[in-house]
């Protein structure tokens, strides 16, 4: 099985363990992305619904560069901070993924990231 690694500088660099996303299978997987801005390397949004924003954005350019887009999304899983959070992250959710959304899963952030509040990952079609 082949498989290339996704790279692109519209999206904030993962951290040296791993990639930003990989396709492989027909699939590309995008490592779970955080709400940082790639312009500035900060977090963008105080509110879940800013940061939700930032996170997709940052997906779509992911996938962009891998050939995929988000109408292609067939999974995700959204990592938030704190459970109230929930009802206003699935609001920004939802003006994405308006029409048959993808399966999710939801976790909460095992580690606090001083102003995160959101990671999201996601597999889409290639």
């Amino acid at each position: 099985m082949s498989r290339t690694i996704i790279r692109t500088t519209n999206a904030p660099p993962p951290p040296p363990t791993f990639s930003q996303a990989v396709k492989a299978a027909g699939l590309v997987f995008v490592s779970g992305t955080s709400p940082i801005d790639p312009s500035t390397g900060k977090i963008k949004g105080e509110t879940i619904q800013e940061q939700t924003h930032q996170c997709l954005t940052n997906i779509s350019a992911i996938l962009k560069e891998s050939g995929s887009s988000l109408d292609k999304v067939v999974s995700a899983t959204v990592i938030i901070l704190e459970e109230e959070d929930f009802a206003g992250m699935n609001e920004e959710w939802l003006s994405w993924f308006p029409i048959d959304p993808p399966a999710r899963q939801g976790a909460k952030l095992p580690v606090r990231v001083p102003g995160m509040k959101i990671s999201v990952a996601v597999i889409a079609e290639a």
